[in-house]
């Protein structure tokens, strides 16, 4: 399997982590951690992007308190439908890319994001995509935020050249175990926050 595998994995997701599986449960626990910590760290203009941003839940919950100046990529067109339906004042003020997060990145200017985050999204990228990290790095002017599903790295003291462990979603989908804490502090970047949540490190990095 490669990139192109997995992005065709989920550009026809369906069911289960689908777009309408996470427009149902709306904005959660993780949507309002997400909130408390950038509010620390940004003002309400700040720009903000998410990476994998579905139907846009998380986006949604910012948007609802101050946070209007949100973009998201994502590779699942369906997504932007759902959102159409569920989250139509989001929809229409929010600037949003249909692709795949290696496809645009590069096309953002230094520092053009005061945050970026994800939610479970980057343990879905490929290892021959691993240069996306440098590009976050570079793209992020205040916070970085990785909620995300780390295995046994989780404050294991790996380091970002440890090839990543695998495990298959519903027995199809990669999700890349990887010490997301080594990841971006290679890049440049210091950890200022982090947390365990049920099944995820919660991490926010600064640049230095």
């Amino acid at each position: 399997m490669d990139s192109n595998d997995v992005h065709r994995r989920w550009t026809a997701r369906s069911g289960a982590y689908s777009p309408e599986y996470y427009a149902y449960y709306g904005p959660n626990e993780t949507s309002e951690l997400l909130k408390e910590t950038i509010s620390r760290h940004a003002e309400p203009g700040a720009a903000i992007l998410e990476l994998g941003c579905s139907s846009g839940r998380h986006l949604a919950h910012l948007f609802d308190h101050g946070y209007e100046n949100v973009s998201g990529v994502e590779i699942n067109a369906e997504a932007f439908d759902v959102m159409d339906e569920e989250y139509p004042e989001l929809s229409d003020a929010g600037t949003f890319y249909h692709d795949a997060i290696e496809s645009v990145v590069r096309e953002f200017e230094d520092d053009a994001f005061d945050v970026v985050y994800s939610v479970e999204t980057l343990q879905h990228l490929h290892p021959d995509a691993e240069w996306v990290f440098d590009e976050l790095a570079r793209i992020t002017e205040t916070l970085l935020i990785t909620v995300e599903n780390e295995g046994e790295h989780s404050d294991a003291g790996g380091t970002a050249d440890d090839e990543p462990s695998v495990n298959y979603v519903d027995g199809e989908v990669p999700l890349y175990y990887r010490d997301w804490n080594a990841v971006f502090t290679d890049v440049g970047l210091t950890e200022v926050e982090s947390k365990s949540l049920d099944r995820d490190a919660f991490r926010a990095f600064a640049p230095e």
